[in-house]
């Protein structure tokens, strides 16, 4: 593994493991403050980067990453590598099933139930952030499904 790449991965993995900590402390219900115009643009927004992911079409998927994670990767390349390499059940889901959107210490985080290529359930958590331009992800955290699972 390069040096960029493990320290890629060290990043995401400290990253989503303040998240995954965040969530366990502040379990809350979807937040009744946003509206279901935003909520369904929200899911919009993971599915189009999803369909983006089975197309191919690297430029739509990162262009549906907020400021913050273009930033980080700087090039959809880079973007890319990183999404094949430590997120496949996001990259080539078999089964995708949206859960509720909760709110942890002010952030947005959609919750999406998904079947890896590997057939492996996984509970992916989407940030969300919304930008001039519509709603974005900003960053997602892999766990174990909550009810693919069972």
């Amino acid at each position: 593994m390069s040096g960029y790449a493990f320290k890629l991965a060290v990043m995401n993995t400290v990253r989503w493991l303040l998240i995954l900590l965040a969530l366990a402390a502040w379990p809350a219900p979807a937040p009744a403050a946003v509206p279901e115009a935003d909520r369904a643009a929200i899911q919009a927004t993971i599915e189009a980067q999803i369909d983006a992911f089975r197309r191919h079409d690297d430029a739509a998927a990162f262009a549906l990453a907020s400021p913050m994670i273009q930033g980080m990767f700087e090039t959809q390349d880079r973007f890319m590598a990183m999404v094949r390499t430590l997120y496949p059940p996001v990259h080539r889901p078999r089964l995708v099933d949206f859960g509720e959107l909760v709110e942890i210490d002010g952030a947005l985080v959609q919750k999406v139930e998904l079947i890896g290529p590997d057939g492996i359930p996984a509970l992916a958590l989407y940030t969300m952030i919304r930008g001039p331009d519509g709603w974005r992800i900003n960053g997602v955290a892999l766990t174990a499904s909550e009810k693919l699972a069972a």
